[in-house]
């Protein structure tokens, strides 16, 4: 998965505005305790982090 992809799911599930702000400030502990731009940072693969936040926000499994 492109990290564009990645921000494309989360911003069609949380809004443009949101995405961003939840990016940087909820921690997932399926990605070390990480939020999703300090996984990205990190070089975490882009779809781990995505099914680490499709898991945080419960999202339905046609969303994974």
């Amino acid at each position: 998965m492109r990290e564009a992809e990645l921000w494309r799911r989360l911003e069609s599930v949380l809004g443009k505005a949101y995405a961003q702000a939840w990016a940087g400030q909820v921690v997932l502990s399926d990605i070390g305790g990480r939020t999703v731009i300090e996984a990205l940072s990190a070089g975490v693969d882009r779809k781990q982090i995505w099914r680490a936040a499709w898991a945080k926000l419960e999202l339905p499994v046609r969303d994974r």
